[in-house]
């Protein structure tokens, strides 16, 4: 059995966010815009801080299929027979380059990201395919 989760330095920042963001909506109380700013920008920080905290191991891998976080913190187990397709997504834009695994399934996609797993998605794809049995 394998799993992937989000590394624990990264739920600190977004929970560092969260406080941070807080406490500057709380010392603002004269300005407003930067209250409503702020308090939006720190719930959105907590809600991604809480999502890691409730769900940090976002997939596991086994014999029998896969467990994929799916919804907030909700998960899915999914049996190899079922498993579609297991490929990296990778795009260009600009500057900035995007790396994703998709796992596609007969219902649906699901897709993560480094900041999920905690590894390179190339890395991963390629466990997930050596553990496939399936075919």
């Amino acid at each position: 059995m394998r799993s992937w989760r989000v590394p624990p330095p990264q739920i600190a920042v977004k929970c560092a966010a969260t406080v941070a963001l807080a406490a500057l909506a709380a010392l603002s109380m004269d300005d407003p815009q930067l209250v409503f700013l702020a308090g939006i920008a720190a719930l959105g920080a907590g809600g991604l801080a809480l999502r890691d905290l409730l769900a940090p191991v976002r997939l596991t891998a086994g014999a029998d299929g896969l467990t994929v976080v799916n919804g907030y913190a909700g998960k899915r187990h999914i049996p190899w027979p079922d498993v579609t397709a297991i490929r990296v997504d990778e795009r260009q834009r600009l500057l900035m380059r995007t790396r994703l695994l998709e796992i596609e399934t007969t219902d649906d996609l699901h897709l993560l990201s480094t900041f999920d797993l905690g590894e390179d998605v190339r890395d991963v794809e390629a466990e997930l395919l050596r553990l496939n049995t399936s075919g």
